[in-house]
Order: C-alpha cells, then sequence, then structure tokens
C-alpha cells in the first residue's frame, strides 16, 4: 500500500503552513492511502488533529512513497529513491538551492514542484500568492506608516496597522484596515503623505491579494500618465497598477509588444525611471527571470536619494528576488523584523525603519502570516492532485505514466534524471561544481 508523509517545516520558526489538512489527511486515508506526519510543535495543526485523523505521527517517515511539504528541504530530508513534492525554488537555477538539488540528483530521487504545476497554457493550478499579497500589503502599509514617523515625526492611521501575523485571521485584518481606512476618510493623512501614491507592479495572483487589503481603503485607481497631473487629496489613497507596457521599452526602439517581450525580455529595458519620483510605496508582484530588465536599480535609487525630500519611503518586494528586478532585495526578512534600510550608495543595510536610505520590507513566506486560512486553501486544491500521484505508476518514463498531466509538467526530476524541459539545470549544478 502506498503511504503519504507530511514533513516537518525547518525553514524557521514562522514556517507554521501545512501541505494538507487534517480534513484532507482523513480523506486520503478513506481513499486507501496511509498518512505518516512528523511532528511537529509549530505547525498550525497540532499532532493531535492528524492523529484524530487517522494519521500516523512518526520521526519515521523516510518509509513514505510520496514526502510532501511546502518549503525547501534539508539535505538530510531527502529519501533516495523517493518522490518529494515541495516548492524547490530551483527553476531559476538559485544557487543557494542548488546543493539541494544536487542532492535530489545522487540520491536517484525524484522532485515534483508545486510551481510548475499548471494547466495547458501555463497557468499555475496551486499557490499561495494570493496570500504572500495580502500579507505583504499589510506589511507594506504598516511599514510606511511606521518610516514615516520614526524617521520624520510624521503619524498616521497607517503606522497602528499591526502586523499581519498578530491578526487571528484575514478577515480579522480587512476589520482593523476597515477602521484605518474610516479614519483616514474623515481625518484624512498628513500633509506631509499627500498624494500617496502606491506603485503596483503586476496583476498576478500576488496582485490580486495586494487589491484585496486596499479594497477596504479610501483607494482611487489612476494611471500611469496621471500620475503628473494633479490628484493630491488628504482623504484618498492613489493606486497604479503597472503592466508591462508602462514598464519596458525596446533597446532599437521597435514598438512594445507583450508576446515578444515574454520571448525576448533582454532585448528591453526599463521605463519606469521617470515615474518613480511620484512614489511613495513600490509594490514588487510580478515574475521576474535573470536577463530581463531591472525595474528598480541602484542607479534610480541613489538618484532619488540625492533629491531634497525624497517621497519614496517603502518599497515592499513581496516576490523577493534577491538580486532580481529590485536591487535593493539583497537579503530576505523574517515577519517579526520585516524591514531593513538599503543605502544604495554603500550597498549597506540597517534592520529597522531609521536611517539613511530605503526601508525595504523582503519577507520570503509572507503566506506564513495566515498559516491557517493560506493552508486551508492550498491543500483544498493539492489534495485531488495527490490521490492522482498515488494512483499512478512512476516506475517508468513519466511521460507515459498516469499521472495527471498538470503534475507531469512539474516533475523537474525522476529518479534522478532531469526531465524533458528541465535539462538545463544541469549548466546550472556544473557552474556550482567547478
Amino acid at each position: 500500500m502506498k503511504t503519504i508523509a507530511i514533513k516537518r517545516e525547518t525553514k524557521n520558526r514562522w514556517e507554521r503552513r501545512a501541505p494538507l489538512t487534517p480534513g484532507a489527511v482523513r480523506q486520503l486515508i478513506q481513499k486507501g492511502y496511509p498518512v505518516l506526519v512528523e511532528p511537529s510543535s509549530i505547525r498550525i495543526f497540532p499532532d493531535p488533529a492528524y492523529r484524530k485523523a487517522g494519521a500516523r505521527i512518526t520521526k519515521d517517515i523516510f518509509s513514505a512513497d510520496l514526502i510532501v511539504g511546502i518549503k525547501e528541504f534539508p539535505l538530510e530530508g531527502i529519501v533516495p529513491g523517493k518522490s518529494h513534492l515541495f516548492f524547490s525554488h530551483t527553476v531559476k537555477g538559485q544557487a543557494y538551492n542548488m546543493p539541494m538539488l544536487q542532492h535530489i540528483v545522487d540520491q536517484t530521487a525524484t522532485l515534483i514542484d508545486y510551481e510548475r504545476i499548471t494547466d495547458s497554457t501555463g497557468r499555475r493550478l496551486i499557490f499561495f500568492g494570493d496570500f504572500a499579497g495580502k500579507a505583504g500589503m499589510i506589511e507594506g502599509l504598516r511599514g510606511y506608516g511606521l518610516r514615516m514617523k520614526e524617521q520624520f515625526g510624521v503619524d498616521s492611521p497607517l503606522a497602528r496597522i499591526k502586523p499581519a501575523f498578530e491578526y487571528p485571521s484575514f478577515k480579522a485584518a480587512l476589520q482593523d484596515l476597515n477602521r484605518v481606512g474610516e479614519e483616514i476618510r474623515k481625518e484624512g493623512l498628513p500633509s506631509e503623505m499627500v498624494p500617496l501614491n502606491i506603485f503596483l507592479l503586476g496583476y498576478g495572483n500576488v496582485a490580486r491579494g495586494c487589491q484585496e487589503v486596499l479594497s477596504v481603503l479610501p483607494v482611487v485607481r489612476i494611471q500611469p500618465d496621471e500620475l503628473k497631473g494633479p490628484h493630491s487629496r488628504r482623504d484618498r489613497i492613489f493606486l497604479t497598477v503597472f503592466k508591462e507596457e508602462h514598464l519596458v521599452e525596446r533597446r532599437d526602439g521597435e514598438p512594445f509588444d507583450l508576446a515578444d517581450y515574454y520571448r525576448n525580455g533582454p532585448l528591453y529595458r526599463s521605463r519606469l525611471g521617470p515615474y518613480l519620483p511620484f512614489c511613495s510605496i513600490y509594490v514588487n508582484a510580478i515574475y521576474w527571470a535573470e536577463g530581463y530588465p531591472v525595474f528598480l536599480s541602484r542607479k534610480e535609487l541613489s538618484r532619488i536619494s540625492q533629491s531634497p525630500g525624497k517621497k519614496l519611503q517603502m518599497i515592499c518586494d513581496i516576490t523577493c528576488d534577491i538580486g532580481g528586478s529590485v536591487e535593493a532585495t539583497v537579503r530576505a526578512t523574517q515577519p517579526d523584523q520585516p524591514v531593513y534600510i538599503f543605502d544604495p550608495r554603500t550597498v549597506t543595510t540597517v534592520d529597522g525603519l531609521r536611517g539613511e536610505g530605503f526601508p525595504v520590507c523582503a519577507v520570503d513566506n509572507l503566506p506564513c502570516e495566515f498559516p491557517r486560512e493560506s493552508s486551508e486553501a492550498f491543500s483544498r486544491v493539492l489534495t485531488p492532485l495527490v490521490e492522482g500521484i498515488m494512483a499512478s505508476n512512476l516506475n517508468g518514463e513519466v511521460n507515459h505514466s498516469t499521472l495527471p498531466d498538470a503534475v507531469k509538467r512539474a516533475v523537474i526530476v525522476h529518479k534522478g534524471q532531469f526531465q524533458p524541459g528541465y535539462q538545463y539545470l544541469e549548466t546550472f549544478l556544473k557552474r556550482r561544481n567547478k
């Protein structure tokens, strides 16, 4: 009988999410698949809840056929010859995870990555992105309010927003933010904050989470070209969503074409610079790959930092791509210390909200700030996919297996061999091993 195991999360003490809820575990057991659960003192669903659902709580999960987790597995968590399902953060050749990827290959193991579970059009089917946007937008608003208060002595209702993880639920967070919105509507923002312009880069799952938070605030949406016009109101917050046509232009002067940009990103350059002097809060919610344009460069930040009374006072990099499209994102942060100050001239950082430079919020596992709701939503989608994996025979080639098509596309390594579409990762491993 094939067995499923839920691995204990070890990335940090904030990672309380679970890939499968006790209810999902009961459902899988009823379908005939025994479930092992590695004990955890921090998981949002306690061990007794899984035991009550019929799972066996044990440290010995290595006999399971499929080992399921959330974040990257430590090397000792990779079991030779077994299948592993988690966010590997390897498909961009991320250097910090190449040792893990090499270990998976060496152990002739199988790696299935949630990020690559897609439909036939490439649309992701399972994600935490919306909760990353929700938590990130809350942290960004709060961080901006506290920055203005601690650095400049400018108080506002935004400074009284709590950290996302202190709210018992997302619903409770929205209720509190609605109170903040009412105060802004009635009393207005301090003149030093006006106009408060939020730049949101992206329009996918992460961005939708951001906009759900902003929906309870007095937000007016304006287009990029309207930023230069009059829109200064104390009782409003202004949101500008930047799409690709606002962000990039071809280096050779040819007209912008979205499909061409996706195919030939390095042929494009950023055209965001002229808009940046109007930005108060910069929210990064876009997918980025190496070679594509950098939108918030050290050069641009240095230019802003040399101007008196600079407006940009919060960079909220929800995607947390270190070395990506936001050059101020040089390291990740954690929920209890979400912000550091980045000085673009010295390329140094200082924890906290005070100091010369730009505040950067770069929490790399934001959904863990709403662990129950994000886990429940994730588990609902994952459960039938796990059933599909367990019902399949993975002894032979993946393409000839009965795996669901969406899962086939997500198999990066099978029995130590890179699968079609992922052989390019061998180059990153070779580069590491030189």
